[in-house]
């Protein structure tokens, strides 16, 4: 995120949310964000379902699965076409701006609401709202992703709000909004595989050695191999030992088919987790780990916001800290290892990577910071933090417009496959239900799968809501309870992903995104029946 949560909920006078439910998936902010439309900030919405907010929305473009990039380019076309771009910005602040000028010339409003199935008269109205608004914040989520062409969504949001000068001020910029409590800090400390601590680049001259120095030991400067590219590799046996920790990937991967046959055909599997969840039933070895209760150290969050977290219980057992797990791998491995405290970790963190290098549990706890917590960039210890980036220059210097053309889905529907089936949360459950589905309450109000169908296709296929169904893709078959609404639009259907008994992602596609490999879950082609008529 370029500003803080709640900066762009208090001050803004417009908020443009794509492909982001955040009061299914952040209530907080969903909360904060319906007070914002309450007192009298403008709301678009880009959906395709009639979300809780869409009804406060003064806009909602209801599009097609798969169609963003489509509708950022028809935006920006707008901008151009009524003179709404900030050319001064464009200007001052940034580069290839013709280049997209000249990309986004043929979507016009006509064009992208052919392409998305929304109204182009809306489509303007939505674009002045954004564009004319002094402080309009952008904000998205999975939504914009979890699609093959989910990296040029996002390049797609950015180019929108440069062209309207929406970055560098309050109540503005491009805001994701995580999906888990440490995502952001789990990004921050290298998890991606062409990267260290802190964004810096293996292919970066320099980079590898300054770790090579840090940590004293040659490190291999290739880079690794994403998550989600290594499920065809265990099958093909490039990879043939595994270790999971905290992930859930045969409950929340796509193609679940596919990622069963890919761990058992490890060698060999490890997991470090809290839970007896369904990828760890098919691991080797299971050590338990502990959860955040009984953890010293640090969160990150969605707005950068580095948060102290504490020790509140000792439970008996011998569930060992994952640091600890780590540190122990290590030495048994060959590599001599002193076990650090929560506070050292953090300082070894400060110092090899700038954006974090002025924070330290001492200045987490110091009335200085008074419990909350610093946002990077905060490079040095009497940093204040930085609220809000790309203050007045960006991190490259001038922003960068990075023209994107719309492609479609790789899975449309067809005369076999005739539905097209989104996926998402709900309220009551988190993630994979490693923590929720052991609380009966929830289990009560939401204990097994759904499938959102529109009334008329529901009416077509003689579904009633309530009825037990049977729902298919190329991938996989399962059963579960329809819910009929006009919340999709006829041809659409909506699952959340929590569940495995009857479970999206037996059906999902897991075709990758060509730069991050998230794959696709918002968009796969599914057949929905009458059981009675599979039998």
């Amino acid at each position: 995120m370029t500003n803080t949560i709640y900066d762009i909920t208090h001050e803004s006078d417009a908020i443009l949310m794509v492909g982001t439910n955040p009061e299914c998936a952040h209530p907080v902010i969903g909360m904060q964000i319906r007070q914002a439309a309450a007192r009298g900030a403008k709301l678009i919405v880009v959906d395709p379902r009639d979300i809780d907010l869409a009804k406060q929305a003064d806009i909602h473009l209801k599009l097609r699965p798969g169609t963003n990039v489509a509708f950022a380019n028809g935006m920006m076309h707008i901008f151009i076409e009524e003179g709404l771009a900030d050319q001064k910005f464009i200007e001052e602040r940034t580069e290839n701006y013709e280049a997209m000028k000249e990309a986004v010339k043929e979507y016009t409003p006509e064009k992208v609401g052919e392409i998305c199935g929304i109204d182009p008269d809306k489509l303007r109205e939505a674009a002045r709202i954004y564009a004319m608004a002094d402080r309009a914040p952008v904000m998205y989520c999975l939504g914009v992703t979890e699609h093959h062409t989910g990296t040029e969504g996002v390049m797609s949001l950015s180019n929108m709000a440069l062209m309207a000068g929406k970055i560098g001020r309050p109540g503005c910029g491009v805001n994701p909004i995580r999906g888990q409590n440490n995502v952001q800090g789990a990004c921050d400390m290298g998890a991606s595989p062409n990267q260290f601590p802190g964004y810096q680049n293996i292919s970066k001259e320099g980079i590898v050695e300054k770790f090579e120095k840090a940590w004293g030991v040659a490190l291999n400067p290739k880079e690794g191999t994403k998550a989600t590219d290594c499920f065809p590799k265990m099958i093909s046996k490039e990879i043939r030992g595994l270790f999971i920790f905290g992930e859930d990937p045969v409950r929340t991967d796509p193609n679940t088919n596919h990622v069963i046959k890919a761990l058992t055909s490890l060698d060999f599997f490890v997991v470090d987790e809290l839970f007896m969840t369904e990828t760890a039933k098919l691991a080797d070895v299971i050590l338990p780990g502990i959860s955040y209760a009984e953890k010293e150290g640090t969160f990150t969050n969605t707005e950068r916001r580095v948060q102290r977290i504490r020790k509140a219980v000792t439970i008996a057992g011998e569930a060992k800290p994952d640091t600890w797990i780590f540190t122990e791998i290590m030495n048994r491995m060959g590599y001599p290892q002193p076990h650090l405290t929560p506070a050292e970790i953090m300082e070894e963190i400060a110092l090899v990577t700038p954006s974090y290098g002025g924070i330290s549990h001492a200045r987490l706890d110091s009335e200085e910071v008074g419990g909350r917590g610093l946002q990077w960039p905060c490079p040095a210890p009497d940093h204040p933090g930085t609220p809000i980036m790309h203050v007045g220059k960006f991190a490259r210097g001038i922003g960068y417009f990075r023209p994107a053309q719309y492609i479609p889905a790789t899975e449309l529907p067809d005369g076999e496959y005739p539905l097209t089936m989104m996926t998402g949360r709900i309220l009551y459950h988190y993630n994979a239900c490693a923590m929720t589905d052991k609380t009966a309450g929830i289990n009560e109000i939401a204990g097994e799968s759904f499938i959102e169908l529109n009334t008329l296709d529901a009416k077509a296929l003689g579904i009633e809501d309530g009825e037990k169904i049977a729902v298919s893709s190329r991938r996989g078959a399962i059963q579960t309870t329809a819910h009929v609404s006009e919340k999709t639009r006829p041809g659409e259907c909506w699952m959340p992903f929590h569940y495995i008994e009857g479970g999206a992602n037996w059906l999902t596609n897991d075709a990758l995104d060509g730069i991050s490999s998230t794959p696709e879950y918002k968009v796969c082609a599914v057949k929905v029946e009458k059981i009675a008529s599979c039998i």
